[in-house]
């Protein structure tokens, strides 16, 4: 039996490149094993096409406010998963640019606030490298996991 392998909950797909210039940066640049992310030295952050993410998590709405900071916030904290950014110097930064991002594309101050403290409280387990999501194997005679 041929089998795929795949992950649940991405819900969106970039389709073109994005970069941006953000405040964190590493000593060294960083790329992820995928290829879809890259941060230089200097803080230029590249999100390639086809890079895929599941948006704004929890609770929250998926609103067009939220996007563009779902996007670099996920790609970052994919960085801190495959220990490529230190967790512990990061974490909070890459929370704040967010929630500035989230601002700067129209939405409130309150929300931008709840959205930021949701993830000071909560984040931590998305960003280690054990948390993220399982690889399903399918169809169902291929087994449960990897």
């Amino acid at each position: 039996m041929e089998c795929i392998l795949y992950k649940k909950g991405c819900k969106y797909q970039l389709v073109e490149t994005y970069t941006f210039k953000i405040p964190i940066k590493p000593k060294e640049g960083v790329s992820s094993p995928s290829g879809f992310i890259a941060l230089t030295a200097n803080g230029l952050l590249t999100i390639k096409k086809g890079y895929a993410w599941d948006g704004p998590s929890g609770p929250a709405i998926d609103t067009l406010n939220f996007m563009r900071g779902s996007l670099v916030h996920d790609a970052l904290y994919q960085l801190m998963r495959e220990k490529l950014l230190d967790q512990n110097t990061t974490r909070k930064p890459a929370d704040q640019l967010l929630q500035k991002m989230c601002k700067a594309d129209g939405m409130s101050a309150i929300r931008a606030w709840w959205v930021y403290n949701i993830l000071r409280i909560a984040g931590s387990l998305a960003s280690v490298s054990n948390s993220h999501r399982p690889i399903v194997k399918a169809p169902k005679e291929c087994g449960t996991g990897n």
